[in-house]
């Protein structure tokens, strides 16, 4: 349970730096800086349902995507929001190529809606880590 909370806790603080930039006015730089911290705060959010998956349900997973899954087998996620969730992780593999202006566009486009659902999972996680 000791490295849930950790994983609570850093997926607040990026959750936070992500909606901080998302108030921000567009330019190159805040879309590339808002694409940077989607990765960041992507990986915390995946390893986040990976323990929670682990902790209270004994599911073990490796991948972003085989957690999601799992996640909506045991009720975590909804269909849509695994599909979503499916999506954001092609979209994080993706910006590596940040540099092809189409690409960063579209994923700086969604990155909203991502932290939306983010934040929604992340606050039914601490919820249910606060109840124990």
């Amino acid at each position: 349970m000791e490295k849930l909370e950790r994983r609570i806790e850093g997926a607040e603080k990026a959750l936070e730096t992500l909606r901080t930039i998302l108030r921000e006015p567009y330019s190159v730089i805040v879309r590339d800086a808002t694409i940077q911290r989607f990765e960041y705060t992507f990986e915390i959010f995946w390893k986040l349902v990976k323990e929670y998956l682990y902790n209270y349900e004994g599911i073990e997973c490796n991948s972003p995507k085989s957690c999601f899954r799992e996640a909506l087998s045991v009720g975590l996620l909804s269909e849509e929001q695994t599909i979503t969730c499916l999506e954001m992780t092609d979209d994080r593999n993706l910006t590596v190529h940040i540099y092809i202006e189409e690409v960063a566009e579209n994923i700086y486009g969604k990155i909203r809606d991502y932290y939306e659902l983010m934040d929604i999972v992340f606050n039914r996680v601490k919820k249910k880590f606060e109840e124990v």
